[in-house]
């Protein structure tokens, strides 16, 4: 079965190749996705032992976070591996990471590079992020005796429909699993559909309710806000999206001129394609790079539009919000994570599209505390109606920081669950 799923991989990702030079998908790292770790990250590795911890990207590894942090206090013993898929969830996992850890790139799941990488960091445990399900890794991991656990499980409607055409393979592998720590009760019940053992899948709640936030980062001035002055914050957008967002912007500052609005793509290297559409509209594009940078002294310039184009500031940056228009929702990428926003009780829109994460966007509107809107006329008229509404503002502000607050505590249980699970099943001496 091993050699089938290589052959089958590899074809695959030959098929992928060319789409995979095109978009420049190659970084530096990418050796490490081959086996080839870096020396100074071997020689970390000999001779200890590691919970080694697989978030795919920025998104992932933000959530893993405070997980990890419980891990640290509760195994002291334990150094952390951290892997990514993507340079930008490499990037804030090194800088999350402390100084015994280790950060590498996952290996790609070819029988040979996996067993390679898997004898080299010896993991005690290994702990993977929103149902990453990998049959070769899985399998090696299993043959070793080291537990794999799945932490904030979830399977959208989308990913379901595709998962059960190839049910009959999935099962062999998702019953080599010791753990499923999963977000919600549907989240569960296809998990369990799909073949994994019943008395393995636990409810434990969303970790995104359990994130980080830094209220401090920036402060009204470092944007060069006055009182009077209100902003939107489009945050985690799409390709489309920026577009939708500058019209309705435009109309919007007619009636309210002191408004500013602040673009934060989901990809930060789409950034020169946004400052483009800015510039293309007669406003000063100021990145926030900038401003971190102090290179950019913002009372030179009256009409500008404010540009995220760095990596892990958006979340603080909401603090600073009038309101929040959330991305990925307007065009059908399946909508980003509204948590973020919500904490620093800020009234939120979205758009139809929130298949990623339509649980939680069930969620709130279930409280109504938040708005989602079906296209860009709708989109105008709520941006309008909470600018106008202080009030609604504050209500709909304080309703969302109070579901984030009613379901918290995720983690701790989580952590619970790969003590009681995880680390008995792998034997090991606490």
């Amino acid at each position: 079965m091993t050699i089938i799923y290589d052959i089958i991989f590899i074809l695959l990702h030959l098929l992928y190749l060319p789409f995979f030079i095109f978009r420049r998908k190659f970084h530096k790292g990418f050796l490490s996705r081959l086996g080839f770790l870096p020396k100074d990250i071997i020689s970390k590795l000999k001779g200890n032992k590691h919970i080694w911890v697989h978030a795919v990207s920025v998104g992932e590894v933000l959530v893993a976070s405070k997980l990890i942090d419980v891990l640290r206090q509760r195994w002291p013993d334990q150094r952390i591996v951290i892997s990514t898929v993507t340079p930008t969830g490499n990037k804030i996992a090194r800088s999350l990471a402390k100084e015994n850890d280790s950060v590498i790139y996952f290996p790609l799941d070819f029988s040979f590079i996996v067993k390679h990488v898997i004898d080299l960091i010896k993991p005690t445990v290994f702990i993977t992020a929103e149902t990453e399900i990998w049959p070769n890794i899985i399998s090696y991991l299993y043959a070793k005796k080291v537990p794999v656990i799945v932490i904030n499980g979830r399977i959208s409607k989308r990913s379901f429909s595709g998962y059960k055409k190839i049910r009959f393979l999935l099962r062999r592998t998702l019953r080599k699993i010791a753990l499923f720590c999963m977000q919600t009760s549907e989240d569960a019940e296809r998990i369990i559909y799909l073949g994994a053992p019943k008395n393995k899948v636990k409810v434990v709640g969303n970790l995104k309710f359990d994130e980080k936030f830094s209220e401090h980062s920036c402060d009204p001035s470092c944007l060069g806000l006055k009182e009077d002055d209100m902003l939107i914050i489009a945050g985690s957008t799409h390709h489309n999206e920026e577009e939708i967002t500058f019209k309705v912007y435009r109309e919007a500052i007619k009636n309210f001129p002191r408004l500013k609005l602040m673009i934060a793509p989901r990809h930060p290297e789409r950034a020169d394609a946004i400052a483009d559409l800015i510039s293309s509209n007669n406003f000063k594009v100021i990145r926030f790079s900038s401003i971190k940078n102090e290179k950019i002294n913002l009372a030179a310039y009256a009409n500008y539009v404010f540009l995220v184009d760095t990596i892990g500031d958006l979340k603080s940056l909401y603090n600073l919000a009038t309101l929040v228009f959330v991305g990925g929702s307007l065009v059908n990428k399946g909508g980003h994570n509204i948590i973020e926003p919500a904490y620093f009780s800020k009234p939120i829109i979205f758009g139809p599209h929130m298949s990623n994460f339509q649980d939680m966007a069930d969620l709130f509107l279930k409280k109504n505390s938040v708005i989602q809107v079906k296209n860009e006329k709708e989109l105008a008229s709520a941006i309008k109606m909470l600018l106008e509404n202080r009030t609604k503002r504050q209500q709909l502000g304080q309703d969302s920081r109070r579901i984030v607050d009613e379901n918290k505590g995720a983690t701790e249980r989580t952590a619970d669950l790969i003590k009681e699970t995880g680390f008995s099943y792998a034997r090991i001496s606490l």
